[in-house]
């Protein structure tokens, strides 16, 4: 098996010029600040086709220091931070409540394009995360009223009887509140924008953030 994952590995291409174009960047010509050349990036991921644009991957530590990942959803970014949520009770929200420091990884392989986000991060009000949730579908409510996330399950049964009740009171009760559900901001304190270059000559371009001067932008070797 070994072997036949490592020819596999072997065999794939890295951004196929069938499937992924890559735009030039200049960086000399980028914004002062990171969320306008992210909305940038964003919008341009979007009419190039790419699949989920606003999935991203998390990255949390727990009480120990260790290391941890998982996929999320962009629920917003604004001057207040990007946004995600989550139970309180969850691993992640276990996390943030004890280490409030995160990092967020954004990959659109159509553009070749990567960004890269880490800072504090702060839970909303209850109020801001209660109409983030209920501005959403009806199954985002359902998943949310199903609660218990991260925890040991017993069976599949257990979890199909407690999501059909959920949905029935989702549907319901659209507005129904959940307590645990939470809306997590995180302020950056560095953005890196990766554009990716078929001669490998890769542009990548980090804002820190300096409170006596604001952002300071900053290029980096690929």
């Amino acid at each position: 098996m070994a072997s036949d994952l490592h020819e596999l590995l072997r065999s794939l291409r890295v951004w196929d010029p069938q499937s992924t174009h890559l735009p030039p960047f200049d960086p000399s010509a980028a914004p002062a600040t990171p969320l306008p050349l992210f909305t940038e990036w964003f919008a341009a991921a979007v009419a190039a086709g790419q699949t989920e644009p606003h999935t991203m991957s998390l990255a949390t530590s727990d009480e120990s220091g260790l290391p941890d990942v998982r996929i999320v959803m962009l629920h917003g970014a604004d001057e207040t931070g990007w946004s995600f949520a989550s139970h309180a009770g969850s691993r992640k929200g276990r996390h943030l409540a004890a280490r409030p420091y995160a990092a967020l990884g954004f990959y659109w392989p159509v553009l070749g394009r990567q960004v890269r986000v880490r800072g504090p991060v702060t839970a909303a009000p209850s109020a801001d995360a209660q109409g983030d949730l209920h501005a959403r579908s009806t199954g985002a409510l359902a998943a949310a009223l199903t609660g218990r996330q991260s925890e040991v399950m017993d069976s599949v049964e257990e979890l199909t009887r407690a999501s059909e009740a959920a949905w029935e009171r989702a549907r319901s009760e659209p507005e129904a509140p959940v307590p645990s559900w939470t809306l997590y901001r995180l302020r950056p304190e560095e953005v890196e924008f990766f554009q990716g270059d078929g001669e490998r000559r890769h542009v990548r371009l980090r804002y820190r953030r300096r409170e006596e001067e604001g952002w300071v932008r900053e290029l980096l070797w690929p």
